[in-house]
C-alpha cells in the first residue's frame, strides 16, 4: 500500500475532522433556514454538496503531497471552478417559473452558497467560510419580509397540485 492510502499525508487528522465538521455545521445552518422556511428544497442537499466538496479540496490537497511529480501539476482551481459549476446545474433545478414570476432563486444561490462554503472548509479558511454562512443566512432572514408575498409555500403548492389531478 502508498502512503497516504488510509490516512493523511499533509493534514493531521484533527485537521480533517474539523474542517469537515464545519463543513457540515455551516451548510446544515443554511439548509435548515430553507427546511424551517418550508422551502422546496430540505436540509440535506445543502449538507451534502458542502461535504463533497470539502472534500475533494482535501483530496486534491493531499493528493498533490502524494504524487511527488513536477511534470504533474494539481492545480486546485480546476477543482473549485468544477465544483461551482456543476452545483450550478444541481441549483438550476430548484428554480422554476410560473407565469412572469421565477420561484427558488433563494434556494438556487443557497445550495451553490453551500458548495463554496465546503471549498473554503477545505480550503482550511472556516473563519471565511463562517462569514460566508453568517452573511447568508443573516440574508435569508432578513429579507423574509420583503420576500414573503413572492416566495411558494409548500401546502399551497400541493393544494394546486390537487385541484390540477381533479380536473
Amino acid at each position: 500500500m502508498q502512503l497516504g492510502t488510509f490516512g493523511p499525508l499533509e493534514l493531521s487528522w484533527l485537521d480533517v475532522l474539523v474542517r469537515i465538521g464545519a463543513t457540515i455545521l455551516f451548510s446544515l445552518t443554511l439548509g435548515l433556514e430553507r427546511f424551517l422556511r418550508k422551502k422546496p428544497i430540505d436540509f440535506r442537499p445543502f449538507v451534502i454538496i458542502g461535504l463533497a466538496s470539502c472534500t475533494l479540496v482535501l483530496g486534491v490537497a493531499e493528493y498533490g503531497v502524494k504524487v511527488n511529480d513536477s511534470a504533474l501539476a494539481v492545480d486546485p482551481s480546476r477543482v473549485v471552478q468544477g465544483v461551482l459549476t456543476g452545483i450550478g446545474f444541481i441549483g438550476a433545478g430548484a428554480l422554476f417559473r410560473d407565469d412572469k414570476t421565477v420561484y427558488g432563486a433563494g434556494s438556487a444561490t443557497s445550495i451553490w452558497a453551500a458548495g463554496a462554503i465546503g471549498l473554503l472548509c477545505g480550503f482550511g479558511l472556516l473563519w471565511l467560510a463562517g462569514i460566508l454562512t453568517l452573511g447568508l443566512v443573516l440574508t435569508l432572514v432578513l429579507s423574509w419580509p420583503f420576500t414573503d408575498d413572492y416566495t411558494i409555500r409548500i401546502e399551497e403548492v400541493a393544494e394546486d397540485s390537487e385541484k390540477r389531478d381533479k380536473t
